[in-house]
């Protein structure tokens, strides 16, 4: 599943009717609009359904037992959410689990993402958590099975994509959060790129947040990255 643009916006908000806001200004110019834990949590399945303009990633990182996970999935089919994603740090259980619950749903089926390192981490976040190796290896090392496991794509910082893209190929779709334009702040983002150069590196589609939802015109802001990356 490939769309018109590579701009995926983030509506990282728990309040319905901004997440709407941002949905309407910006669904013009992106190829889907990503809601999260955030989000969910506080809207459920309705909330879900009031946002439109674009296709929708559900960015939950399921990361459970493998059969609470299928679950998971199973549970949110109806959604119809074109992406969803698993932390592949939970296992090849748990991962084959999620790629075959969402097959049943079909042509309907979500892509599985799994979230390789998450973008706020650094070296120093995964020597405290017993990660002894550099971070591009651990998000080879975690990609490498995640796809063996049946996982779509990929979520993966911008540093670890060309590593990725020259390991895994062509085949293998890589969503790449931690994007911030030239003079942004790069916020609780720990390895960040701009858009044009996570694009050639090798993502295929970019994930931005708030340098869109907190710029005084969304709209602008989404449209301005958007020509940047065609």
């Amino acid at each position: 599943m490939q769309t018109a643009s590579r701009l995926i916006v983030a509506l990282d908000t728990a309040d319905l009717g901004r997440a709407r806001s941002w949905a309407d200004a910006v669904s013009r110019h992106v190829g889907l609009l990503k809601v999260g834990l955030e989000f969910f949590l506080a809207n459920g399945a309705p909330g879900f359904a009031a946002i439109g303009g674009a296709p929708i990633f559900l960015d939950l990182k399921l990361h459970d037992i493998p059969n609470t996970v299928a679950g998971a999935v199973r549970a949110v089919l109806p959604l119809k959410p074109r992406m969803l994603t698993v932390h592949a740090g939970g296992g090849p259980a748990m991962i084959r689990a999620a790629h075959q619950a969402a097959a049943s749903a079909g042509d309907d089926r979500p892509m599985i993402l799994a979230v390789t390192v998450l973008t706020s981490l650094d070296q120093e976040d995964l020597f405290g958590v017993g990660v002894a190796g550099p971070v591009v290896e651990q998000a080879l090392r975690l990609g490498r099975l995640a796809v063996e496991c049946g996982a779509d794509g990929l979520v993966c910082s911008p540093q670890e994509v060309a590593p990725l893209r020259q390991a895994l190929g062509a085949s293998v779709k890589l969503i790449v959060p931690g994007i911030r334009p030239a003079g942004s702040s790069a916020d609780d983002q720990g390895r960040t790129m701009t858009p044009a150069d996570a694009i050639a590196a090798g993502a295929d589609w970019i994930v931005v947040g708030r340098p869109i939802t907190g710029a005084s015109d969304p709209g602008l802001a989404a449209a301005d990255i958007a020509v940047g990356i065609r």
